[in-house]
């Protein structure tokens, strides 16, 4: 379908990364992924922060022109659109949580559908795929591990002849490794906005897996601890909220089955034959991540219910106990009650040994009992 433009656009939450004088670039980009919040961590590269600072236009990380795999020169977003209806060149803007005004502009430039912009400039959208006219617009869910629990963000992809257009929001891994991998690869980049689509979303599904593997070595870890002592109430909390995550992130990946079938199979949009498999590869690993993901929610179950039945059998250990020293308790309780009531007629009462038999008496009957009770497991 041509060949292909790169330009991604990142900001802070003023909307721009800015070098002050005398700040290293490496600096900048720990005090920026610091700032990051779990709900919308993204992490820079000192590469990127160094696009970010140069004379680009605040925001711009980095804005590149593709032909034949290869690159050409920089150029600002006002001119993508007269590229991208060069013959051999496809646009591939990139943005991150962009201001309205910014996708106005980029709606200029491809003439984009006004639902379609409305959508990219709000979060949580559920993953999808939609025609407009010639273009394309999917919606993927993006994760990453923050602090121990799962944060989510987004990528809409804008994609029709001669351009790709990405927008990212919240927690997202940055896509510089793509381009570095297509620049690497001009073959390959050659193929256009087609392989431009097909390496984004390997790239989303591909960062599934450090998340689950993640939460995989901390649901081992938990597994070993139920195994040898009962769940605290904060372990028991850790097992819901990982359930919770797990489902989330089964909930965001799932759908991306239905987006790359239609990537494949569907003869409406414009997707060359010959990347339609490569969807395929996608899909495959889109399942991969949703078996795994099954696999910990069951395991998480039964560590859950093993818990519950750790804590039932303890609590069943406690009251065998507590009924068999109430059993033997009960034998001089019962024998001091009778001799406490005081009548004046009463076997071996005035009798010289009458204490010291009914003493051996209780002691006798409670070591028998004891006894009986250690055989069967009680105490």
């Amino acid at each position: 379908m041509g060949y292909s433009f790169f330009l991604l656009v990142g900001s802070n939450r003023e909307g721009t990364e800015r070098a002050q004088p005398g700040v290293r670039l490496d600096d900048l980009a720990r005090q920026h992924n610091a700032d990051a919040r779990p709900g919308g961590a993204t992490v820079l590269t000192k590469a990127e922060m160094s696009v970010a600072c140069s004379d680009h236009e605040p925001g711009v990380i980095n804005s590149s022109v593709y032909a034949g795999g290869r690159k050409v020169t920089d150029v600002a977003i006002e001119e993508a659109g007269d590229w991208s209806k060069r013959p051999g060149h496809v646009v591939w803007i990139g943005l991150f949580e962009p201001s309205d005004e910014l996708l106005q502009r980029v709606q200029q430039q491809f003439d984009l559908h006004p639902l379609a912009i409305e959508d990219a400039g709000k979060a949580h959208q559920h993953p999808k795929l939609e025609q407009y006219g010639d273009g394309i617009f999917i919606v993927a869910r993006t994760a990453q591990m923050v602090e121990g629990r799962i944060a989510f963000g987004e990528t809409h992809l804008f994609v029709g002849r001669g351009y790709v257009v990405s927008v990212r929001h919240g927690a997202s891994v940055s896509y510089a490794a793509v381009r570095q991998r297509c620049e690497a690869c001009p073959t390959v980049l050659s193929q256009g906005e087609d392989y431009i689509v097909y390496a984004i979303l390997d790239f989303i599904v591909d960062n599934y897996m450090p998340v689950v593997e993640k939460i995989q070595a901390e649901v081992e870890a938990i597994e070993d601890t139920v195994l040898a002592t009962t769940l605290s109430q904060n372990d028991i909390e850790r097992l819901y909220l990982l359930r919770r995550d797990l489902l989330r992130l089964r909930n965001a990946a799932g759908p991306l089955v239905e987006v790359c079938n239609r990537l494949e199979h569907t003869e409406l949009m414009s997707i060359d034959r010959e990347m339609q498999p490569h969807f395929r590869d996608v899909t495959d690993h889109v399942r991969r991540v949703s078996e795994e993901i099954d696999a910990l929610r069951e395991v998480l179950a039964f560590a859950f219910e093993a818990s519950l039945m750790a804590g039932q059998a303890q609590q069943t250990v406690i009251a065998r106990r507590l009924a068999a020293w109430a059993a033997i308790l009960a034998v001089p309780t019962a024998i001091a009650g009778i001799y406490g009531m005081n009548f004046e007629h009463m076997p071996e009462l005035k009798w010289a040994y009458g204490y010291f038999l009914v003493i051996g008496v209780i002691v006798a009957i409670c070591a028998t009992l004891y006894v009986q009770f250690r055989r069967h497991g009680w105490l």
